[in-house]
């Protein structure tokens, strides 16, 4: 028997916004953020103008990065840690997971420094959950599940 009909909404209780609207904000959205896939096809054909930062721990680096990755610990970021990067790049900050906000620490900081920025949805996280390839000491294809991360 399928249930009641109500006239209730949870999904429309707070109405759509309209559609100039709700394109403006997808496409603020995606001007700081980009996923695994996008990135992945951008570094493996070599795009120019990225460059991939892993704000995690020097440890957690070493364990496993984004080839290529950059290692800069989202709580280094200063004008002198960030001296040797070009500002017309697009840096793409990462750290653990979707429950990790290292990344979006990290963006914002390198923002304020005058850098163009967009984090990495998912973080590593779901890269390899995506199977992309990392480097570092844990074997391709682990899952990663760090007992704390530490930034």
């Amino acid at each position: 028997m399928p249930p009641a009909s109500t006239p209730f909404s949870f999904v429309l209780e707070t109405p759509a916004a309209p559609p100039e609207e709700a394109r403006r904000h997808f496409l603020a959205k995606l001007s700081v953020e980009t996923d695994s896939a996008d990135l992945h096809l951008d570094l493996e054909r070599g795009k120019p103008g990225i460059v991939v930062v892993d704000v995690r721990s020097p440890e957690a680096y070493a364990e496993r990065h984004i080839p290529g990755a950059l290692s800069l610990p989202a709580r280094t970021i200063s004008e002198s840690s960030t001296a040797h990067l070009d500002k017309q790049d697009v840096l793409i900050t990462y750290c653990w997971s979707p429950g990790c906000n290292g990344s979006t620490k990290a963006a914002a900081r390198l923002a304020a420094l005058g850098f163009r920025v967009k984090e990495l949805i998912g973080g590593i996280e779901y890269w390899v959950k995506e199977g992309h390839p990392t480097q570092g000491t844990a074997p391709q294809g682990q899952a990663v599940y760090p007992e704390r991360p530490t930034r």
